[in-house]
């Protein structure tokens, strides 16, 4: 069974990660090859990442894209590199937090052997 590139795209394009991303904002068109490429460009997940996570990264993203390979690849570094800093971050909150509930609770830290 051959899926065609067309088909490939349409099923993308309805995905759940897709279509919560487009209830976040209106991407610039309906049209869905315009969509994916606004999508994998970086530019619009990097506006939804910093609507979740506001702290300012040090590094600029390229708005005007164009199709370079380079500079998508560029901004898509710069957005998992958000990402995986807002999780660790998360991380190390949840745990500092435990570490403390836990310590409030007994007056001293229970350790796991």
């Amino acid at each position: 069974m051959d899926v065609t590139l067309s088909e490939l795209l349409a099923s993308f394009m309805e995905s759940p990660l897709v279509l919560w991303v487009r209830m976040l904002g209106p991407l610039g068109s309906e049209e869905r090859v315009t969509m994916f490429m606004e999508l994998v460009d970086g530019v619009f997940l990097h506006k939804v990442m910093t609507h979740i996570d506001p702290r300012p990264t040090n590094q600029r993203l390229n708005k005007n894209v164009n199709n370079d390979v380079s500079l998508r690849l560029y901004n898509l570094t710069v957005l998992t590199r958000h990402i995986r800093t807002y999780y660790q971050v998360q991380n190390r909150t949840h745990c500092s937090r435990t570490r403390q509930n836990q310590t409030s609770r007994t007056g001293h830290v229970k350790t796991f052997e």
